[in-house]
């Protein structure tokens, strides 16, 4: 069973349905695909939010080309970002077509909202950073500040790609964190940090996942466990009543995942009341003016830190580090937005709003508090394995992140089960509940 219908409930399923179980999965919202979900706002299907993913992102990459939506990924031939700063002129950050890292060094050459002695500090610290592979907790800003990162570096290049990156201000971004961003997608390849999006509502990937697995259910919580002599998971409690499982995957974030378990320090898993959450706000715009033309862009010193022009009318603005934002009128935040990319985008001049509306996610992503390790899949139940995007995949807390712990997780089970850690009884293939 796979309580949990986001993306790494769904990657678990999927896995596990492909190691030979019978697999089941109970979601508690009327809608799967957890936080990257689409809904109906006025007759149209759109998205709860912007989700972007990079090239490096290969798990997710191979989730969606396995679900058979290879034709739905837009992904660049190269990072090429346009970048709308206050009274200036449209910038570029576009990548050479040279090998890593010297297609972004070409790329900072040439990125006018720096000045030179600017751009080659950057370069600098992003060289410095790629070679931290254990940068530890130190706060970036701090880091920044000792590497004479100026506060126009900072407004032109830090904030505006790792801000949204990390979903946290700079000051609780940690040297770790940034070092991992910069090594995977900077300085890895040169092609590896290519913006990515599906072309299709986010919807129709978590369809195509539920279309692959013996049974969904919707609007059915997990809400405990029921246990066995042997120390096993043997049935999970919902308001219908008690379902019966071989092994259990808990999809679940942080806070729920605490209250499913109950006694959180019986599994070995205190760790999971420390985890903070972090907000993102996404506003949509719908307008008269048609099509813009620009795919997206980088607004520096807006409250919209990007903006995508999802189709011809339609613009959706990301709000990361949200937390001042979440709580505001719906009116105020789709006025703000609108006054944003009227004054940044010369398209928009004239034009008319015909409609907007915001969507919050107060848990967006989590971050463990200070000290707090990320737990792995593994628990001390032998037949119940974690996943989630703010475990501990080697990711921040992203789709990627998603899929390769709802991976790892039903791998961990398939592994107890063949007897390659411990002796977990095999899931039935046929015949009742299995792994569901």
């Amino acid at each position: 069973m796979v309580a949990g219908g986001g993306l790494a409930g769904l990657a678990a399923a999927l896995e596990l349905r492909a190691a030979g179980a019978r697999v089941e999965l109970l979601e508690r919202g009327r809608l799967l695909g957890g936080r990257a979900t689409s809904f109906t706002v006025e007759g149209e299907e759109v998205d709860n939010g912007q989700h972007v993913f990079l090239a490096c992102c290969t798990e997710f990459v191979d989730l969606a080309r396995r679900l058979g939506l290879a034709d739905r990924l837009h992904l660049q031939e190269r990072f090429d970002a346009l970048v709308l700063a206050p009274g200036r002129p449209p910038a570029r950050l576009r990548a050479a077509a040279l090998p890593a890292p010297w297609h972004l060094a070409v790329a900072l050459a040439r990125y006018a909202p720096l000045g030179r002695v600017d751009r080659l500090r950057v370069a600098g610290a992003l060289l410095a950073l790629e070679r931290l592979r254990d940068g530890g907790e130190e706060p970036l800003a701090s880091w920044l500040d000792r590497r004479r990162q100026s506060p126009a570096s900072r407004r032109a290049f830090w904030e505006p790609f790792f801000v949204p990156a990390l979903n946290a201000p700079l000051e609780e971004v940690t040297v770790a964190e940034a070092a991992f961003v910069v090594a995977t997608a900077f300085t890895s390849e040169a092609g590896a940090a290519r913006f990515g999006w599906l072309t299709v509502p986010l919807a129709r990937l978590a369809e195509a996942a539920a279309a692959g697995l013996d049974a969904v259910h919707v609007r059915t919580p997990v809400t405990g466990l029921e246990l066995g002599a042997e120390d096993e998971v043997r049935a999970v409690r919902t308001p219908e009543g008690t379902l019966a499982c071989d092994a259990l995957v808990l999809a679940l974030p942080p806070n729920r995942l605490a209250r499913v378990l109950g006694d959180p320090e019986r599994f070995d898993l205190g760790a999971v009341r420390d985890f903070v959450a972090r907000p993102i706000v996404d506003v949509h715009l719908w307008h008269d003016a048609g099509r813009l033309g620009f795919g997206f862009a980088a607004l520096l010193e807006a409250p919209v830190q990007w903006v995508f022009e999802k189709a011809p009318g339609y613009l959706c603005c990301s709000l990361s580090n949200a937390g001042s934002l979440v709580h505001r009128p719906e009116a105020e935040l789709v006025r703000t937005c609108w006054e944003v990319v009227v004054e940044r985008l010369p398209g928009l001049r004239g034009a008319r709003l015909r409609r907007g509306a915001a969507t919050r996610n107060p848990e967006a992503t989590y971050a463990p508090a200070h000290g707090v390790r990320r737990p792995g899949p593994a628990t001390r139940l032998p037949n119940l394995a974690l996943a989630g995007s703010w475990t501990a995949t080697g990711w921040p807390d992203t789709m990627e992140s998603a899929v390769r712990s709802g991976r790892a997780a039903a791998r961990h089970l398939v592994a107890r089960w063949s007897g390659g850690a411990g002796s977990a009884r095999r899931p039935r293939s046929e015949g009742g509940v299995a792994v569901g």
